[in-house]
């Protein structure tokens, strides 16, 4: 059995770390950063060391343990050796290598250590993932009238695919690159009305004024983040939780993208069986529409 704040259906301590991280007093984030640098190793400290280590007390340790949902250091050190060791085992065909790109990186060093973090995310955002929160999310959009999705820099990027499944199983779904559009565009919303707002951090400004100004129309807001507590988050009627591992080299790019894309899948494919034999049909129809117009672009390109 794991520590004694772990109850089936519960995020693991490293996630919950990572999520909490922009949250935490510096004391707490160092102590943090500590157990997500090295978590073997930190787990094996004493609490005196670690606080030392840390450059805090083992009063901060606690307080940190008791914001985590541990009853004790001992419980969160147990925790997070169960979890070292869950990792081991999903990624024994993968090469062990620190996850943290180097200047002096071979390519074949960056081929290992992204697809360790990027498979990683996606183990990790499958556990944290609630699917009630998801569940509601796909019928709010299948019952919208207008979809509209922003998201800043590779959040935006992952809206597009959101916004472009959409589109192909015949729902109005509009994504705004731009943040003055998409103000405008949210402020149009109403209760029949669907926001889907993309933010690692959940800190975007940007993207909490879209999703404030669509709750103030009356639509219903959906957030895709990797912090539960954040603006964003807390801004919106429902959050899609992701639980990405960055690298140092790419921060908010690299693992954050392929866990936003992992519950956009979720989310279309839950979207798209609300109504399957319509949204299969649409899939067909949009994928011989495609073929045909390739295939006459190719006749008269010979012609």
């Amino acid at each position: 059995m794991a520590g004694k704040r772990r109850e089936e259906g519960q995020t693991t301590a490293l996630v919950s770390l990572r999520a909490l991280l922009p949250d935490l007093r510096p004391s707490e984030r160092r102590i943090a950063e500590l157990f997500l640098s090295a978590p073997e190793a930190t787990a094996e400290l004493s609490i005196a060391r670690l606080a030392d280590l840390s450059e805090t007390s083992t009063t901060s340790v606690i307080r940190l343990c008791k914001r985590l949902g541990y009853k004790g250091f001992k419980d969160l050190r147990l925790d997070v050796l169960r979890e070292v060791t869950r990792e081991s085992y999903e990624t024994a065909g993968m090469p062990a290598v620190p996850s943290d790109i180097d200047r002096a990186d071979s390519l074949e060093d960056v081929v290992a250590k992204v697809s360790l973090a990027e498979t990683l995310s996606i183990a990790d955002t499958a556990k944290v993932l609630d699917t009630a929160s998801l569940r509601r999310a796909a019928d709010a959009i299948s019952a919208a009238a207008r979809i509209d999705i922003f998201g800043v820099g590779a959040s935006s990027v992952v809206g597009e695919d959101l916004q472009q499944k959409l589109v192909r199983i015949g729902r109005t779904a509009l994504r705004w690159p731009d943040a003055h559009a998409a103000w405008t565009a949210a402020a149009t919303l109403h209760a029949s009305g669907v926001a889907v707002a993309l933010s690692h951090s959940g800190a975007t400004v940007d993207t909490l004024e879209f999703v404030e100004l669509a709750a103030a129309a009356g639509a219903t807001t959906i957030a895709i983040t990797n912090h539960a507590t954040s603006p964003v988050a807390r801004a919106a009627d429902i959050v899609l939780t992701t639980a990405a591992r960055e690298t140092g080299f790419r921060s908010g790019a690299l693992g954050s993208r392929i866990a936003q894309l992992m519950v956009v899948d979720c989310l279309f494919i839950g979207v798209a069986q609300a109504d399957y034999d319509q949204s299969m049909e649409a899939i067909r129809g949009t994928y011989e529409t495609i073929q045909r117009l390739n295939q006459h672009r190719r006749e008269s390109r010979r012609t």
